[in-house]
């Protein structure tokens, strides 16, 4: 069970870094103007940060929870 949820943590994590920075932070194409340089939608920044949490905790839950072989 543990391995489900450490799996769940990092996949989830790491796809809403991935998701973060290239659909809501990074804008495509060639710059025009300095306000290019500015994310998408505002929060993108905290949401990679929130996916990068999830990543670490995945060791956190998986060292806590009791493994079967008890």
């Amino acid at each position: 069970m543990r391995t489900f949820w450490t799996l769940v943590l990092v996949i989830g994590g790491f796809a809403l870094q991935a998701v973060s920075y290239f659909l809501l932070a990074a804008p495509l194409g060639t710059p025009g103007s300095p306000a290019f340089s500015d994310p998408r939608v505002p929060f993108a920044a905290a949401l990679f940060v929130l996916g990068v949490m999830a990543v670490f905790s995945a060791a956190v839950v998986y060292e806590l929870l009791p493994s079967r072989r008890g």
